[in-house]
């Protein structure tokens, strides 16, 4: 096989690199950490790279954000990449770009398909989450492919995308958004033969445009009124989801991707897990907000910078004491004391997924590690900010065969 001479732009923690390493890409890559125009045409050029991956600030994105879009400065250095790439002597055969879920309808995008389109590319779309590849967390996220002409992909069609995305899992379940050249809405368009999957981890009769992907504790099936409350929040429509979710053999479950414990403590929490037990004051103050997960689930919600530090819509926690149900701990929790509440919900053992544990739900491999005196929180923020590399390394395996 051609060996590859690969630029990854804002590299963070090397996501993009041990994805080119995790598909035996043979390859020499140069990474830098691009957040500033400090690089001239003549430094690009100098480079000579073959193969482009990058994953621009997803801040002027994300749906949370201030959506500044193009007018972010935080966006400025990804259009001078834009600006720079038809001048380049040499234009890389291939590039991958990675981003959050609302570049596809921004402003930025469509600055990077003229792009593309001007020097000749072709290019295909995806928003992709892990799920689709067996992993039972999700991280919906934009991904572009492009291979410059003259050439095509190897692909013709979207089910032959698929097919190659998704050789490992039972179906074909990940949504191609767009075909090459062509504008179209990515987050609304379905194609007639569905091939890759817009929604993260819904069974089929779950999943549409509007529908959202609920996580917490495994749940048993429920009846009844779909629109009433039953613990913490959930109504019966909720928890039937979660069972479905969780019935789908396609993805693994939770405690193949744990680290080993250690001894056991009374009340069956892990000795060495304890530093990352929820504190009383974060259970006291948000239990109904947190989205809980145990072992034995098939999924859970993406994990964000601000996990370990803020608790709501920042990743799930874990379920590490199965003496006492989810059900049980919540049921009648507003008529107790914060005493007694404290005793109910300790019973559960709630901790945070160590750096580690969340490092493996992304696709990390066992030789990944960080420096020694990088804190807690610091760990959590770079993983948060980064991507899943088995997604990309597939990504990467199509945009070169």
């Amino acid at each position: 096989m051609e060996k590859f001479r690969v630029l990854e732009l804002y590299s963070g923690i090397g996501g993009m690199h041990y994805a080119l390493k995790g598909e035996l890409v043979p390859c020499r890559a140069v990474m830098l950490e691009f957040s500033e125009s400090g690089l001239t045409l003549d430094d690009f050029n100098r480079l000579q790279f073959d193969m482009i991956l990058m994953s621009p600030p997803c801040q002027p994105f994300t749906r949370i954000g201030l959506q500044g879009d193009v007018f972010d400065p935080r966006a400025k250095s990804f259009l001078y990449i834009l600006d720079l790439l038809p001048r380049l002597t040499k234009l890389p055969k291939f590039l991958l770009l990675e981003n959050v879920k609302g570049f596809e309808t921004s402003s930025a995008r469509d600055a990077l398909v003229k792009t593309l389109r001007d020097c000749g590319y072709s290019y295909q779309e995806f928003l992709l989450s892990p799920t689709c590849l067996g992993i039972p967390n999700s991280r919906l996220r934009y991904f572009l492919i492009a291979r410059a002409t003259p050439g095509s992909f190897s692909f013709q069609t979207t089910a032959e995308v698929g097919w190659r995305f998704h050789t490992h899992t039972s179906d074909s379940s990940v949504t191609h958004v767009a075909m090459s050249g062509t504008r179209t809405g990515l987050s609304h368009m379905r194609c007639n033969t569905p091939v890759l999957e817009i929604l993260e981890g819904f069974p089929k009769s779950e999943k549409g445009d509007s529908a959202a992907p609920v996580s917490d504790a495994c749940a048993p099936s429920a009846g009844g009124d779909s629109s009433r409350v039953l613990y913490k929040m959930e109504t019966v429509q909720d928890l039937e989801k979660k069972r479905l979710q969780d019935a789908d053999e396609s993805v693994r479950r939770i405690q193949d991707f744990l680290e080993e414990e250690e001894e056991e403590e009374e009340g069956g929490v892990r000795q060495s897990k304890e530093q990352y037990l929820l504190p009383p004051k974060t259970l006291l103050r948000y239990a109904l907000l947190m989205d809980i997960v145990t072992p034995s689930c098939r999924r859970s919600v993406c994990f964000t910078k601000g996990y370990g530090h803020y608790v709501e819509g920042t990743g799930s926690v874990l379920q590490s004491c199965m003496d006492t149900q989810v059900e049980t701990a919540f049921a009648s929790l507003d008529s107790l004391s914060e005493e007694q509440k404290l005793v109910q919900l300790s019973k559960l053992g709630l901790r945070y997924f160590t750096p580690r544990e969340i490092a493996n739900l992304m696709g990390f491999p066992a030789e990944f590690s960080f420096p020694e005196k990088t804190s807690t929180k610091q760990l959590y923020r770079v993983l948060g900010n980064s991507l899943n590399v088995l997604v990309v390394a597939r990504l990467i395996a199509l945009m070169v065969a």
